[in-house]
């Protein structure tokens, strides 16, 4: 977590200030602050590490925007992946009557989510590729980038100091699969006016090259079906709207019909088609109760589960828990995503599983039936070169892709001292002289949602959870004697997750140790506080020198 003493905004100054997104993928949310005016491009979530036990979703910690409530006036939207728009639910409370703008496909999908959080004091507003939005002294000018989701775009913040361009996720599809092409001319247009500071997708920092088209994956997916006689599972994400068409358009060539199975998958699917972004034969589609009726070679099945989330489609397919499909030999998986930085294991299994059901499965090292949406090297040069920016921030993307983007920043002919490589929560201030630098930082980390509770679990809780994950529990429950401080029988111990069978010794060792606890109390015998203390460091030490581990102890002490 970052926290500072911060002074706030400065007269004539721009403050940029990534509240997430910046030295991680995900969480993505960034504030633009002139005087009393703030813009927020984005409001994404995290899904959680393997060491966040019983953690559902991690969102920005926005302490500083909730100090400025008065001053928020508008949250842009850049495109509808979780990670970009997830946080927005747990976000907009805080923030009533503050109007949320996004393109025609985000609206659909976000209006969805929104309605299901029972929000409804936010006004959803249209900002499409094109548009021109003034709020207070920033004027927001949309355009179009080519991702793994149509409607994607940057944003170009005309403001007082100078325009700023925000390239949201992107790449340069020179064959996208809705045939919208990139808005290179705007960019190229921005680049001769002159752009003060540019903040970039860093995601592929690290590839050298150029990211293949979507059109490719549609190519793999024919190249697959065309000798197949049984079923195809296709798994992708659920917002990748691109890569179901794929699937549409593929199994339309190979004359088989498409059922889609995954609550948020068929959600998408329904609004993608009311708003016209996927195209299809109706009568292609078959219902998920009426798959028995078509025969294995003449069905495709789109389904949820491709980073192997042990509750979407896919696992439960596996794991033969699926109400509608179960995994038989003669089945061909296409497993159509890489897995995102913490599911590798996850991602494993699931294939694992598929496999011993008597799948063939095909994913990303066997056969490239995916490819990213987010741009490569030469691409990102391009980007540098088409806006040509005083300052750059690269920013999506963990610690050393932000480096390896700063490297190319200079190599394009970017000063070595505008390139700033941050962490969440420090703020770069833009002066009106054009000159640049680092601010004092501001409250920036994670807010944890675990269930229902947004902000209640905390560092502690965690820490508890993973000792308790890692040694596991020892109760001891004490009866004393009110009166003389006495132990009263003996201790019972009940443990979990330290040892399946627990042996007499050592029993006996910790009954012995928590009655000399007790027998030398020290002053204040009958204070329980001080027992229960005094038990806990006494058991504790007996467990370490017998086992060599420290398992959480809870004693608990009972007056008669």
């Amino acid at each position: 977590m970052t926290t500072g003493r911060d002074a706030g905004p400065q007269p004539g100054v721009l403050r940029i200030i990534p509240l997430g997104g910046v030295g991680e993928i995900g969480k993505n949310m960034y504030v633009f602050e002139y005087g009393d005016d703030i813009v927020v491009i984005d409001c994404g979530l995290m899904f959680p590490d393997e060491e966040m036990f019983g953690i559902d979703l991690v969102i920005p910690d926005i302490t500083y925007l909730k100090q400025r409530k008065a001053n928020v006036k508008a949250f842009l939207i850049t495109h509808a992946h979780e990670d970009h728009v997830g946080g927005l639910p747990y976000v907009l409370p805080d923030f009533p009557g503050v109007p949320v703008y996004a393109s025609t496909l985000a609206r659909g999908l976000l209006g969805n989510k929104i309605k299901e959080h029972k929000l409804h004091s936010n006004p959803l507003l249209p900002l499409d590729p094109g548009d021109e939005l003034k709020i207070g002294p920033f004027t927001a000018l949309p355009f179009r980038v080519g991702h793994s989701i149509p409607d994607a775009m940057g944003i170009a913040l005309r403001t007082p100091v100078g325009t700023v361009v925000h390239t949201g996720d992107f790449k340069f599809d020179h064959t996208p699969v809705d045939g919208k092409l990139s808005d290179f001319h705007i960019l190229a247009r921005l680049g001769e006016e002159g752009v003060i500071c540019l903040l970039s997708d860093s995601t592929r920092a690290e590839n050298p090259g150029y990211t293949p088209s979507e059109r490719t994956v549609g190519e793999a997916f024919r190249e697959i079906m065309e000798p197949l006689e049984g079923r195809v599972i296709v798994a992708t994400f659920a917002s990748n709207i691109a890569r179901i068409q794929q699937v549409l358009d593929a199994a339309a060539d190979m004359h088989r019909k498409v059922t889609v199975i995954g609550r948020s998958m068929e959600q998408n699917f329904r609004i993608a088609t009311d708003l016209g972004y996927l195209k299809y034969d109706p009568s292609s589609i078959v219902p998920k109760d009426k798959i028995r009726e078509i025969p294995d070679r003449d069905l495709v099945i789109a389904t949820t589960g491709a980073q192997g989330e042990p509750m979407a489609g896919l696992a439960r397919m596996a794991n033969r828990d699926h109400r509608y499909v179960e995994i038989q030999p003669g089945d061909t998986v296409i497993v159509s995503a890489s897995p995102i930085p913490g599911n590798e294991e996850m991602v494993s299994r699931t294939i694992d599983n598929l496999f011993k059901a008597g799948a063939n499965v095909f994913y990303h090292t066997i056969k490239r039936a995916h490819v990213s949406g987010h741009a490569s090297q030469e691409e990102l040069k391009l980007m540098l070169g088409l806006t040509k920016p005083k300052h750059f921030i690269p920013i999506h993307g963990e610690f050393r892709m932000q480096v390896q983007h700063g490297r190319l920043a200079i190599e394009t002919g970017v000063l070595p001292e505008n390139v700033f490589i941050i962490e969440n929560g420090t703020p770069i201030e833009i002066s009106a002289d054009g000159s640049a630098r680092r601010g004092v930082p501001v409250t920036a980390g994670y807010v944890f949602v675990d269930g229902l509770s947004v902000g209640e679990v905390g560092d502690v809780v965690l820490r508890d959870r993973r000792a308790l994950a890692n040694d596991g529990m020892f109760l001891v429950v004490v009866t004393v004697d009110k009166q003389t401080g006495t132990l009263v029988g003996r201790p019972e111990i009940v443990t979990r997750g330290f040892i399946a069978e627990l042996d007499q010794r050592l029993l006996d060792g910790a009954s012995e140790r928590i009655q000399r606890s007790i027998e030398n109390p020290g002053d204040h015998i009958s204070e329980v506080g001080m027992l229960k203390v005094q038990i806990k460091d006494a058991v504790s030490r007996y467990l370490y020198e017998q086992t060599k581990r420290r398992p959480m102890v809870f004693p608990v002490v009972v007056e008669i």
